[in-house]
């Protein structure tokens, strides 16, 4: 029998094995290599388009809120100017009323009686004034109950002393009356 040594042949398959299965890891890490940068890039495009839509809506909600500031700083004024008008009109409704107020208060002075001063808060007037007897003062409070535009006298003071403290030699008294003005309003009501 011929003897054949297999050695070097079996020796030259290992190499091109080991060789073979090198190159298939080579290509395995480079495949995978490729795969990874692949899937980097894409996550990475995806991240940078998020933030570029992150970015839109942020300048987006910039100037929405900017237009609300503008809608409250117009709503501010719109309340303003209505407040105003109703300010306007009340006024426009009150107008006459001074001049009734200046004719009652005329027309229900009685003779003996002297306004010295006339202050007015709100609705609220304080007559000071100058009168004869205590009688005449009962008289101008019966004739401001039973005024239309005039109601609720009440007598603050009287007096029958001087701006000195001295009793006064002509009898007259000084008196303050606060009295309570009426509006249209109600007046329309009572007519009704």
């Amino acid at each position: 029998m011929a003897r054949i040594n297999l050695l070097p042949w079996r020796a030259q398959q290992r190499k091109q094995q080991q060789k073979d299965f090198l190159t298939s890891v080579l290509l395995a890490v480079m495949l995978n290599l490729a795969v990874l940068l692949f899937v980097h890039s894409h996550i990475s495009g995806l991240i940078e388009y998020q933030r570029s839509r992150n970015q839109f809506l942020d300048s987006e909600i910039a100037t929405l809120d900017g237009k609300i500031k503008e809608i409250e700083s117009l709503e501010s004024k719109k309340r303003k100017f209505i407040a105003r008008m109703e300010m306007i009109q009340q006024l426009q409704i009150s107008r006459p009323e001074i001049v009734h107020l200046f004719d009652e208060l005329a027309r229900t002075l009685p003779d003996g009686i002297v306004i010295n001063q006339l202050t007015q808060m709100d609705k609220r007037l304080t007559l000071n004034g100058i009168a004869q007897s205590n009688a005449r003062v009962s008289t101008y409070m019966h004739n401001l109950e039973s005024s239309a535009w005039l109601k609720e006298p009440q007598l603050n003071i009287i007096e029958s002393k001087d701006s000195k403290g001295e009793r006064r030699k002509d009898r007259a008294s000084n008196f303050t009356l606060l009295v309570r003005q009426a509006s249209e309003k109600s007046l329309a009501t009572k007519a009704k």
